[in-house]
């Protein structure tokens, strides 16, 4: 096989790396084995080898094929596709980037990092602006007002948020070094060899279920986009051991289950996801009737007695307060409290500072939620997840 071939196909493999794929060296060195066997009779076969032998799971074959399509866009592979290598790849004008997918645009065209002329001496300053308070002021920024950059900055923030999630007490025992003798384990353990010490066990832990429940009617668009992107992180977390069982569901005029689409590795492509499957993205708002459908339809399904569900809305409920629909609200809040352990309520307005009760949605919400909370930044985030680490009821 010719050489450059081979080096390209290794660029590619690792530009699928850094965008998030696990290609290893093995992967690769099948690819280029197979290229020999397969040929390049034609660009179909080039890339139907290459997605045989760099693809595991389903939910990366719309990564891969943005990222074929932009890295091997020169039909003549043998000789003029070295201006693609990963090193010296740089973004020309009007190629668009890779649509709902800027981890990918990162890979392909990372950003080199400024030349220090020879000749100028080095200096070292000191810069008064310090990385500190950059993520301070980060943690402040209302999502509304966010630049592009700093809502990128916010969702990578958000993707390493792993909070430790209290554990609960099961019926169930496990063996442990201390706790009450188990003496069926002790007489199992006594009829094999004689002369041993006696087994004990202890109640088994587990961590308790986690429920989203997230508005995305036209007032919360922009702070629902951000919220699921934490929910995308609790619903994929790095340590699976210490990890709650999180279910998802948007809603707007009706109600829709994401808690599948949440399960996609790559949090942009899940969000993307979310905002083709439900039909009432930015839409109105009927919170009564939501919460009357997941406490009919969902409620014994996916939600435990243990759980602690967020409640994300503004609590903007069509309607004057002696209107019938405001009652039913407070009615299907109550038994929504009451099937779960903890109700938290996340509601953007608070950013407000005079900030007052006076919707009837919020007055009929309000008595029946456990906590109310910000959700507007990264700091009221980081509060959200200390009050999931906390053991309070």
């Amino acid at each position: 096989m010719a050489d450059r071939l081979a080096e390209n196909v290794l660029h590619f493999a690792r530009v699928l790396r850094t965008a998030g794929m696990p290609v290893g060296t093995d992967r690769i060195q099948l690819a280029l084995q197979a290229l020999q066997v397969a040929g390049l009779e034609s660009r179909r076969d080039f890339k139907a080898t290459l997605a045989a032998c760099l693809i595991d799971r389903a939910e990366h074959r719309a990564l891969f094929e943005q990222a074929f399509h932009i890295f091997w866009r020169d039909p003549d592979l043998l000789g003029r596709v070295m201006a693609m290598l990963l090193p010296q790849a740089s973004s020309k004008p009007g190629t668009p980037a890779p649509p709902e997918n800027r981890r990918l645009a990162d890979a392909l065209f990372p950003r080199q990092p400024s030349k220090v002329p020879e000749d100028e001496p080095e200096q070292i300053e000191l810069d008064a602006a310090l990385t500190w308070s950059q993520r301070e002021v980060l943690r402040q920024r209302d999502f509304e007002t966010m630049s592009a950059t700093e809502w990128s900055q916010a969702k990578r923030v958000l993707q390493r948020v792993q909070p430790l999630f209290e554990t609960r007490p099961t019926r169930r025992q496990q063996a442990a070094p201390r706790g009450r003798i188990d003496w069926r384990a002790t007489l199992r353990a006594e009829a094999r060899s004689a002369a041993l010490l006696p087994k004990r066990e202890r109640a088994g832990e587990r961590v308790a279920p986690l429920l989203i429940l997230a508005d995305i009617s036209g007032s919360m668009s922009r702070y629902s986009r951000m919220l699921l992107h934490l929910a995308h992180g609790l619903s994929n977390p790095a340590e699976r051991r210490r990890a709650p069982r999180v279910d998802s569901f948007v809603f707007g005029t009706r109600l829709t289950p994401i808690t599948r689409l949440m399960k996609q590795r790559d949090p942009d492509l899940a969000v993307a996801a979310v905002s083709r499957r439900v039909e009432d993205w930015s839409g109105g708002t009927r919170i009564s009737a939501c919460l009357h459908e997941f406490n009919k339809r969902w409620s014994r399904r996916v939600l435990r007695s243990d759980a602690t569900v967020l409640l994300i809305t503004d609590g903007l409920e069509q309607g004057a307060e002696d209107d019938p629909r405001c009652e039913r609200l407070a009615f299907e809040a109550r038994r929504l409290r009451l099937s779960c352990r903890r109700l938290l309520w996340l509601n953007p307005l608070l950013r407000f500072e005079g900030f007052e009760p006076r919707a009837a949605g919020i007055k009929a919400l309000l008595p029946e939620v456990s906590a109310h909370m910000k959700a507007h930044n990264l700091a009221s985030l980081e509060a959200l997840t200390d009050c999931l680490s906390s053991s309070s009821s």
